[in-house]
């Protein structure tokens, strides 16, 4: 009997928090507190945005293109055919 009532009484309690929980994110006054939130933080993105100082783009002509050699000579190796000449 007294297991029985400690469950129900968990059950009571989980499905209370569950039900504050919902009830108060789901409220108006909730909504309101996020938009809220969401306006002052783009007001507060905007106002940054304004004073940001620009650089100078110094990146122009940076990366040098090498030509790449073919030398003749030099064998290329291929990992499967080495691994069969030597069996």
């Amino acid at each position: 009997m007294l297991k029985e009532l400690r469950y129900s009484l968990f059950l009571l309690v989980i499905f209370l928090f569950l039900f504050l929980v919902l009830k108060h994110y789901f409220s108006d006054n909730n909504k309101k507190n996020s938009y809220r939130l969401y306006k002052q933080v783009d007001e507060k993105i905007f106002h940054y945005s304004k004073n940001l100082i620009l650089l100078r783009n110094d990146t122009a002509n940076i990366v040098e293109y090498v030509k790449k050699t073919v030398d003749k000579n030099k064998k290329n190796y291929n990992f499967w055919n080495l691994r069969n000449n030597n069996e």
